[in-house]
């Protein structure tokens, strides 16, 4: 069967090339560029736990060396500390909470001030920032002793043709030629032209924030913590400021966002260098702050979503697709969740024949989770960025606003957490033998230790990306013996026998442990980590049916004969 093609070498098409990789699709990267990125300090990304364990798996490389995990979080009005987080260490448990700092001090981020908030509070696995250069050319070595991927350079998109079997993609440049693919997608930005060849329409909203950008070496007195300073203290002889935002890179980097006031005014050399040292000094005291820097540029955040994701054989994903990014929120997360949702999908097409219900459903989850997002992001805008009262949104005023900003940067909340197909069609029908966990059906699962097939214990995540299912049963004590003396013993022949016989071929894990989760409990989750559906105990009818729905296929009652005489003869 004929390569997939992908159309852009950014961070999204090579991710969906290392994707189709991993489950045994071939693809052709279609790269319009000469393959060597531009290396701009000031174009960073924000990854969150579930897009960067991603880039982890696909790339086979811890990602810290290149980018920071940040060690905490501030938000700040004036003087006041209004939101503090601390964040997991990695590879440990949660930091404890902290009593926090009752009082500011001078060099402190804002000067001498009461805390609005509470203490310190927990957060999570710490986001991932890497420069945007750095992400691509790891994902560029992961490609290169990848046999199954062609980058072609110099190639743009220039024509496609549809067919039955197939897709005609034409480019032009010193290699141009027609391609051959079994599909196409367009993951070649917001100027995509596979969407303009399509005529899909990309309406929205035009520079719904600007911010100016900085990216410089300097030592802020809180090393590897982000800052969001709204409303800063310090006067300005620059344009008005009403919020910046501070996020570490590696060795003393730092990113500065500075909000700009609506409209077209020019951000000159002069205004940006103004804004470096008034914001510097403000925050160490320092009246002539040290600082080397690195990169400039003014960067607009435009809220678009494409009508169509999909049109035959042609998929759009990333930039192409949609454009975010207002109130801290990641336009590459969502692009990144893009990849993860459709890759298991083609690999099923490509390997098993087609599956429209399936395919079909990339554009109903992922555009679903998308418009919520935007929506979310339109309906805070006027209250967050005009001055008005939020509580129509937000409860609790200016504390509110605090807090729903920072769950925009944080990967939380309606804003930033990722998002779960509650409404998918894929979703199987109802049974009495289904229950409910902390983790709601189409919701991310929860990434605990489980024990493999080969007795090994690794994370939950490692084990996704595969284009197998997974099954987990929930055995407490699991994880204090050797798999052999469990593997043979209670449930486990019966629902590895289910296990075998399902429509699709599965993983079948064990954890001591699911949040929420009874003994016996058995997880059916997707190749992308949403969970399908939970039962009490082994039943290999509607574990067979939910694994039938997950494809795509019409939900049955029973599974066939065959399954159900396997499992019972174990």
């Amino acid at each position: 069967m004929d390569p997939v093609i992908i159309v852009g070498a950014g961070p999204v098409g090579l991710s969906l090339a290392l994707a189709l990789a991993r489950q045994d699709v071939p693809s052709v990267v279609l790269d319009e560029g000469s393959g060597a990125d531009e290396q701009r300090a000031a174009r960073t990304v924000v990854l969150h736990e579930d897009t960067a364990a991603l880039m982890e798996r696909l790339t086979s490389t811890p990602l810290d060396t290149a980018g920071l995990r940040w060690s905490g979080w501030r938000s700040m009005r004036r003087k006041q500390v209004t939101r503090e987080v601390t964040f997991q260490t990695t590879g440990g448990a949660p930091e404890s909470e902290g009593s926090g700092r009752a009082e500011g001090r001078k060099g402190d981020g804002g000067g001498e001030g009461r805390k609005a908030g509470g203490g310190a509070l927990e957060g999570g696995v710490a986001p991932l920032h890497i420069a945007q250069h750095a992400l691509t050319a790891a994902l560029r070595r992961a490609i290169a002793g990848e046999r199954l991927i062609r980058v072609v350079v110099e190639s743009r998109l220039d024509g496609l043709e549809q067919e039955p079997s197939g897709v005609m993609a034409h480019t032009r440049g010193p290699k141009g030629t027609w391609w051959r693919g079994s599909y196409l997608v367009g993951c070649d930005g917001a100027r995509s032209t596979v969407r303009k060849l399509l005529d899909i329409r990309f309406p929205g909203r035009t520079a719904v924030e600007r911010h100016a950008v900085a990216a410089l070496r300097t030592q802020l007195p809180r090393p590897g913590e982000a800052l969001l300073h709204r409303t800063p203290p310090w006067r300005t002889s620059g344009p008005s400021v009403g919020e910046v935002t501070a996020r570490p890179l590696p060795d003393d980097l730092w990113r500065l966002d500075w909000l700009l006031p609506p409209g077209k005014d020019l951000v000159t050399p002069d205004v940006l260098l103004t804004l470096v040292r008034e914001t510097l000094a403000g925050w160490s005291g320092d009246a002539e702050p040290v600082y080397d820097l690195l990169d400039t540029g003014v960067h607009l955040v435009h809220h678009r979503l494409a009508r169509r994701w999909r049109a035959d054989r042609v998929f759009l994903a990333g930039d192409a697709a949609h454009l975010l990014g207002a109130l801290g929120t990641q336009g590459l997360d969502e692009g990144l969740r893009d990849v993860d949702n459709l890759a298991w999908k083609l690999a099923v097409a490509w390997h098993h024949g087609p599956h429209e219900e399936l395919l079909d459903s990339y554009q109903t989850e992922r555009r679903a989770v998308v418009a919520a997002r935007l929506r979310t992001a339109d309906q805070a805008l006027p209250s967050l960025r005009g001055g008005k009262n939020l509580r129509a949104y937000v409860s609790g005023s200016a504390r509110g606003r605090d807090a729903l900003l920072a769950d925009g940067h944080l990967g939380r909340g309606a804003l930033g957490a990722p998002g779960a197909y509650t409404a998918s069609p894929l979703t199987p029908a109802h049974t009495d033998s289904a229950v409910r966990l902390e983790t709601e059906p189409g919701a991310q699962v929860v990434d605990v230790r489980v024990t493999a097939e080969d007795g090994s214990f690794v994370r939950l995540r490692d084990r996704l990306g595969r284009s197998a299912l997974l099954v987990v049963l929930v055995a407490p004590g699991t994880g204090v013996w050797d798999r052999k003396h469990w593997v043979s013993a209670g449930l486990m022949p019966r629902l590895a026998a289910a296990v075998t016989a399902l429509p699709h071929p599965a993983e079948l894990l064990v954890t001591e442990d699911y949040p929420g989760a009874a003994a016996h409990t058995v997880l059916l989750i997707r190749p992308d980590g949403h969970l399908v559906t939970a039962l009490n105990g082994v039943r290999p009818s509607e574990l067979y049916g939910a694994a039938e729905a997950t494809l795509g296929a019409p939900t049955k009652t029973e599974a066939p004969p065959e399954a159900e005489a396997t499992a019972k003869a174990s």
